[in-house]
């Protein structure tokens, strides 16, 4: 019965977060309501309150769970040595998690363009030690002459603007593809373009 009662509050949770990653990339975190989330996740409010008691405490969750799930992505860094897989495998995830979770990266990229005006100091803790790691693999690569010397925190941003652009500008996207979202060829040449401008940017073939 415990198990069951977990099951089902794990599934309602997750649904309420989704709800409100798309709410809030909609209508922004001040136009956002509980009742909007409530409402698109299909469970009644009372219940979305039960689990989030405030409207800040489920904003604060929605990014930091985004934040999970691109920790998830960036595995690869401890998997691998190679800087060639490692970066091959980190872009074509991020693409697919800017595909497949839009709207999250857009709530991301507000709060962030905000100066982390809701959970500023929260965003400090959980990303800045974590992005640390991520540059001292590059710079190990750099010492070694697997790659041409590069600022490791700047190849982290160009891959983050390159592969979240297709989340964050979507809509010009489509515009620009004949009013039409990327089909699956034409993603995976979108994927395969971002990753091999990048490899042969810092010395290494596709």
């Amino acid at each position: 019965m415990a198990r069951r009662k977990g099951w089902i509050r794990q599934q309602n949770v997750e649904k309420i977060l989704l709800a409100a990653e798309q709410v809030f990339a909609e209508k922004g975190y001040a136009g956002a309501s509980m009742g909007d989330i409530a409402q698109l996740a299909g469970i009644p409010k009372s219940n979305v309150h039960y689990y989030f008691s405030t409207k800040e405490e489920l904003y604060r969750d929605v990014l930091l769970e985004l934040l999970e799930v691109w920790k998830q992505d960036a595995l690869c860094f401890e998997l691998y040595d190679d800087p060639r897989i490692v970066l091959s495998t980190y872009i074509r995830a991020k693409m697919n998690h800017s595909r497949g979770r839009a709207a999250g990266s857009k709530v991301w990229a507000a709060e962030v363009m905000q100066g982390g005006a809701v959970i500023g100091d929260s965003l400090r803790d959980n990303l800045y030690e974590w992005a640390k790691l991520k540059e001292a693999k590059i710079r190990e690569w750099v010492e070694a002459g697997q790659i041409w010397p590069v600022e490791p925190s700047y190849l982290l941003y160009m891959i983050w603007a390159s592969t979240q652009h297709y989340a964050d500008f979507d809509y010009q996207i489509a515009l620009l593809n004949d009013d039409a979202p990327l089909d699956d060829t034409q993603f995976e040449h979108a994927v395969q373009t971002v990753t091999s401008v990048i490899l042969r940017g810092i010395g290494l073939s596709p």
